[in-house]
């Protein structure tokens, strides 16, 4: 992989690097990082990979490297605003004109002495405005502002009082507390080091702000890659809610003409109406006309109030407030002119849980990774799951590698999904428009060895939602062979439920319930507890590591394909259909591919572990197709339909 990467980089072409758990990929690539003149940025997905790196990896790294370099490397850690504490935002928190909820800091004040008072916090606002108050206390002796360095941690809504979103940010320059800033000083600071370290996210914000936030680099490491495009999709989605329209009528209020601001409210009213009226889901034919009519008073609304405002200038009154309301008003303008323009490229859908918003999404963002990811920089793309159906192309098109789809549209109909040509096979120089190879470099594990991949084939196809009768009779049998030990990765909240219901029942295992505690407390107890199991739903997929004899068995209850009422899934599917493909073959089918092969990573963490994979969806079997699509894109396990084979070897593992 370290190789590769430095032909990478002296060639310019783009690399795509498959590498299991257990290899040492952050290493490898981190290695070769250090070869680079300027920084380099590593960007991941998730908070656990980014304190792995600037806890552990990096540190190591540059102690060792400091007799070769004749100095050590530097780091650096690069977050939205929002992660990090704003001085001028603390200095405002909880005034009424900030948020709807002024009773949020609301007390009784009780006398101690002659000249003493002490603030006695009451109910949930008690709870908050002790957090709050350990907040100003962490805030007078912080270095960095960093949210995550808070400890414990506060709640969201106490949070969103003390940070700066940086939509609403009137800049440096502009800002009374400009010198204090924290953001800026951790941007200061991310100029300065040889490596910068970033999430997902805030790649995708500075790729459509023109790379304005990330400091200018030649090499860009993607970790955790198969996120990539969802975090993108996810940072260019926009919504509307009836709610943000009121707090934004609310913000502006100093600011424009009365009138004005009660067409913002008559906006925010319709818009509550519209949404009340329209069912949830995906809106096929455009917006119905309640919200519609919502979204035209919304940007005529918008467009006078941001015209009324004009430009903040730094000797406003108050400018960081002024620039709040304009940040608010110029996104619901956008957000409604984009809803009104209704692009092809774009779906829109009416969310009513948890809460009701009007919300619109790219159909694909590989055009957008296509003319912004890649440019003045070479990119290395890595995870435990690049190839899918045994290739790099369905990933290497949804990162825009790969412009087009080869196949007819009459062929793509027909041809098997698992039918995609090998990983180490180029596509036809017409449809790479970027260059770009691809490596596998394997795994230290012998999965054929350390694991079994049991499929019940005998059950009958899942249909209804929940946990069915014999799937549930089928975990219950599992889980007693070993004796616990057993991870449960559920399609549903009610699956998991049911099954934590049934297992409590008929047997004395403890079972960890996902929602019942914090996450990380739940992996430390069932980590603890032999004979336990956890059960949840998505989030468990991937990120869960458990190695040693505490999960020995990970069941999965069916294979995780979309459901059809999500709206960006099904759209992009219809989108393929339309062209005469299969939408099902490729976007749910890869979607699935990627969801299965983390889960099912769960089980081998270490070259000492051993367990079995028991997938209770006999479609993985019996489905010609996608079934052995999906089988490509799993580690090699010793693979089985036979259930007494599967039950003799957690029992033997349970007796170990």
């Amino acid at each position: 992989m370290t190789s590769a990467i430095a032909e990478s980089l002296r060639s310019g072409e783009h690399l795509l690097v498959q590498a299991g758990t257990g290899t040492g990929k952050s290493l490898g690539y981190l290695s070769p990082a250090l070869t680079v003149d300027g920084p380099v940025v590593i960007s991941t997905a998730t908070l656990a990979l980014q304190s792995q790196l600037v806890d552990h990896d990096l540190p190591r790294l540059a102690e060792a490297v400091r007799p070769l370099l004749g100095r050590e490397p530097t780091f650096a850690v690069l977050k939205g605003r929002h992660h990090y504490l704003c001085v001028a935002k603390l200095e405002h928190a909880g005034d009424a004109e900030e948020e709807p909820q002024a009773g949020l800091f609301d007390a009784t004040v009780a006398e101690t002495g002659p000249a003493k008072t002490k603030t006695v916090w009451i109910g949930e606002a008690g709870r908050l405005g002790k957090q709050f108050d350990r907040l100003r206390d962490w805030a007078a002796k912080t270095d960095t502002g960093d949210r995550d360095e808070l400890d414990p941690g506060v709640d969201d809504v106490i949070w969103r009082q003390v940070s700066m979103p940086a939509r609403e940010c009137v800049g440096a320059s502009r800002c009374p507390y400009g010198q204090e800033c924290f953001a800026e000083a951790s941007r200061a600071r991310a100029r300065e080091a040889d490596l910068v370290v970033t999430n997902h996210s805030l790649l995708a914000v500075d790729m459509m702000a023109g790379r304005q936030i990330v400091p200018p680099h030649k090499l860009l490491i993607i970790d955790e890659a198969h996120e990539l495009a969802d975090r993108v999709s996810s940072a260019t989605q926009a919504e509307m809610t009836a709610e943000a329209v009121d707090r934004t009528a609310r913000a502006s209020r100093s600011y424009i003409e009365p009138e004005d601001h009660a067409s913002l409210q008559e906006a925010a009213d319709a818009l509550t109406l519209g949404l009340v009226e329209t069912p949830a889901g995906r809106l096929q034919s455009g917006l119905p006309n309640v919200l519609h009519e919502a979204c035209t008073l919304i940007d005529g609304a918008t467009s006078r109030a941001l015209r009324q405002i004009g430009e903040v200038k730094a000797d406003d009154p108050d400018p960081v407030r002024k620039q709040q309301a304009k940040a608010t008003l110029t996104e619901l303008n956008a957000t409604a002119q984009r809803l009104l323009a209704a692009a092809d490229y774009d779906v829109a859908w009416v969310e009513h849980e948890p809460r009701r918003a009007l919300v619109v999404a790219p159909l694909s963002v590989a055009g957008l990774l296509a003319e912004k990811l890649y440019e003045e920089r070479t990119v290395v793309a890595t995870s435990a799951t690049l190839t899918l159906g045994g290739t790099f192309e369905p990933v290497a098109r949804s990162l825009g590698l790969i412009a087009k789809t080869p196949p007819a549209p009459d062929a793509a109909a027909k041809a098997p999904v698992g039918t995609l040509p090998p990983k180490k096979e180029k596509p036809p120089a017409e449809h790479n428009e970027l260059p770009w190879t691809s490596l596998d470099v394997g795994s230290p594990f012998d999965y054929a060895k350390q694991g079994i991949l049991y499929v019940a084939a005998h059950l009958p196809r899942p249909a209804a939602s929940g946990l069915p009768d014999a799937a549930a009779e089928e975990l219950l049998a599992l889980i007693e062979a070993l004796g616990g030990r057993t991870l449960g990765l559920f399609s549903s909240r009610r699956a998991a439920q049911q099954a934590a219901e049934l297992v409590r029942m008929k047997t004395d295992h403890t079972v960890f319930l996902q929602g019942d505690e914090a996450l990380p407390l739940l992996v430390r107890k069932f980590r603890a507890d032999k004979a336990s199991c956890l059960f949840g739903v998505m989030s468990l997929w991937q990120g869960v590591d458990v190695p040693g004899d505490a999960c020995q068995l990970v069941v999965i209850d069916r294979l995780p394909f979309p459901r059809p009422d999500e709206p960006l899934a099904a759209a992009r599917s219809a989108a393929v259909d339309d062209v005469g493909g299969s939408g099902f073959a490729s976007v749910s089918v890869p979607i699935a591919a990627v969801r299965l092969a983390q889960g099912v990573g769960r089980l081998i963490r270490s070259t000492s572990d051993k367990g079995v994979v028991a997938v209770l969806d006999s479609r993985l079997e019996t489905a010609r197709g996608y079934g052995a699509f999906l089988r490509k894109s799993l580690p090699p396990f010793w693979y089985t339909t036979k259930r007494d084979v599967a039950l003799a070897a957690l029992k033997r593992l349970g007796a170990d």
